[in-house]
């Protein structure tokens, strides 16, 4: 048998997660990390604008303010309804099958729906028939389909004969027209306003966590596999390996850390998520390096180790197996410092431009679309809400791991 080293009290008393939840700092924290990886995992179902990319705007409302409601007349498109699974639907979204029409006023004349559009300064009306409103329309060449009409609707008693998009015809009644009308007239309701496009900041902001956060997290994990190797190799071989991994994380230390990212992605002629992970992933494991080897260097000549050598265990079980669990405590900190930093990284580079790429939200971007409308009128929440959402993320995240940071010290438990 191995002699294994003394195991801290933590674990045996009361348990990890116990502790944790009764540090404050590490409870509350982490309830907004909770919150926050929630809405990741609720993907476009927990979305106002479930639109690919919460792409779903209208110019005529942009950088309307907290609160904004309008009314909307959503006009069919005039193709079919595709049918969208479970998994497209919670990863990538639901094209809309509407065009959204905001209006001040509407009237309704017969078979004709009127509306002006909304902030229009001039009493110009725009005019659309009830069939093209409700019934997606063919919108080839009539004369293919032997339809006899120049347009893909035709008068008949009591309704109307429509040309659907997929090239059937059906009779609809009037009476069947206007009940469909109703649901399509909707208020829609903007919590946190629009941004520059007309898009729904609280949607944008929701999604941009998936981004943020996916990027975080990754790019630490990435970062706390390169620097538990490196720090093992260093710290326990020691020798020309422990000379020439010290002068490696030298050198990556000396220069800083978003220069080195905006080079990686240069180098890699690419941009997007991945490779902001790994971009910001090498540029973090330095730390992590430099703890694991001192604490590797500090426990390789323990009796535990000796013990294990003296049976002829290999030095690659006596590291995985034997020293890195007695680390395992200062890892995890590591890792939520990590993890706060990557975000910071992530959301800077996507401000300059190099990260996510448009029109798919981050953060970083959406505040960089609100630094570029500074001066301008309502633009304050454009930069205040995503300002906001990556203060509270990274202060929860360093929050959380100085909590952690207390749990896991034995010297601190009474």
């Amino acid at each position: 048998m191995v002699a294994q080293p003394p195991v801290q009290s933590i674990y045996a008393e009361v348990g990890l997660l116990k502790q944790i939840w009764r540090n404050r700092a590490c409870r509350y924290s982490g309830l907004v990390m909770l919150c926050a990886f929630a809405v990741v995992l609720g993907g476009y179902w927990v979305l106002p604008d479930s639109t690919p990319d919460v792409n779903g705007g209208n110019i005529q409302l942009r950088k309307q303010g907290v609160n904004f409601t309008v009314p909307m007349l959503k006009v069919r498109k005039n193709v079919e309804q595709e049918h969208t699974s479970l998994w497209r639907s919670w990863w990538s979204g639901t094209p809309s099958s509407f065009l959204l029409e905001p209006y001040d006023s509407l009237k309704v004349a017969g078979d004709l729906v009127m509306i002006l559009p909304f902030g229009s300064h001039r009493n110009q009306w725009k005019r659309f028939h009830l069939c093209d409103i409700v019934m997606p329309l063919y919108v080839g060449p009539l004369e293919a389909m032997s339809f006899p009409s120049s347009r893909p609707y035709m008068k008949e008693k009591n309704g109307y004969r429509v040309l659907l998009a997929n090239g059937s015809d059906v009779f609809v009644s009037r009476i069947k027209l206007k009940e469909l009308l109703k649901s399509h007239i909707e208020t829609h309701r903007f919590l946190l306003g629009t941004d520059r496009a007309g898009r729904d900041l609280l949607s944008r902001l929701l999604f941009g966590a998936r981004a943020s956060l996916t990027i975080g997290l990754f790019a630490a994990l990435v970062s706390l596999l390169i620097g538990v190797l490196v720090g093992s190799v260093a710290g326990y071989f020691g020798g020309w390996q422990d000379v020439f991994l010290r002068w490696l994380m030298s050198v990556v230390w000396s220069v800083p850390g978003i220069m080195l990212i905006i080079a990686i992605s240069m180098a890699l002629h690419h941009q997007g998520v991945f490779v902001s992970v790994i971009a910001v992933g090498l540029t973090m494991w330095v730390d992590v390096a430099r703890l694991v080897r001192g604490k590797v260097m500090s426990l390789k000549h323990s009796l535990f180790v000796e013990a294990a050598r003296s049976i002829g265990l290999s030095d690659y079980k006596i590291v995985i197996v034997h020293i890195l669990p007695n680390i395992g405590g200062e890892l995890i900190v590591m890792a939520t410092v990590n993890f706060a930093a990557a975000i910071l990284l992530e959301a800077g580079l996507s401000f300059l431009g190099m990260g996510v790429q448009p029109p798919t939200p981050s953060w970083g971007a959406m505040l960089m679309e609100g630094f570029g409308a500074i001066g301008t009128n309502n633009s304050l929440h454009l930069v205040l809400f995503p300002s906001l959402a990556i203060m509270l993320m990274v202060g929860a995240i360093n929050v959380f791991g100085n909590g952690l940071r207390d749990v896991l010290d034995p010297k601190r438990i009474k």
